[in-house]
């Protein structure tokens, strides 16, 4: 009967020393799950295939350069330090300077997940080979002829 209790304390202590472990590595990672979660959408969701063309060939540069310039000018309206300053590598630099490197290392990662994905190095985790047969407004896909 010793046995038994000591098999199932042993195992309660391997349970327990699970339970710690998985609490552990869950308060390391949810800090990071915003960026975690931004690096995931750029990589699997978007076909990086049309995008590039879009981005660099029909101009839609642009576009993106503006939307960072409005980010950066938003966000640093609506949430500026609370010491006036952000520190950046040792430096201290003002809100506007602070969101528009914020904004732009997003977008590097951004751009960085693309060409990751345009590499071939996800594989088969990315397919867009079906997203060309677009269904019109009944259902029907589109006649070939």
């Amino acid at each position: 009967m010793d046995a038994v209790i000591e098999l199932l304390q042993s195992l309660l202590n391997v349970v327990s020393s699970l339970l710690a472990v998985v609490m552990a590595l869950v308060r390391v990672i949810l800090p990071w799950l915003p960026l975690l979660a931004w690096i995931a959408y750029w990589s699997l969701c978007v076909n990086w295939a049309k995008a590039h063309d879009i981005i660099w060939r029909r101009g839609g540069i642009i576009g993106v350069l503006l939307l960072m310039f409005v980010t950066v000018i938003v966000w640093g309206s609506v949430a500026p330090p609370q010491d006036g300053v952000h520190t950046l590598f040792g430096l201290n630099v003002s809100n506007y300077v602070g969101k528009f490197v914020y904004t732009t290392m997003l977008t590097c990662i951004v751009f960085l997940c693309g060409s990751v994905q345009m590499s071939g190095t996800f594989g088969s985790l990315v397919d867009f080979s079906n997203e060309d047969q677009v269904a019109d407004d009944h259902g029907h896909a589109p006649q070939t002829h």
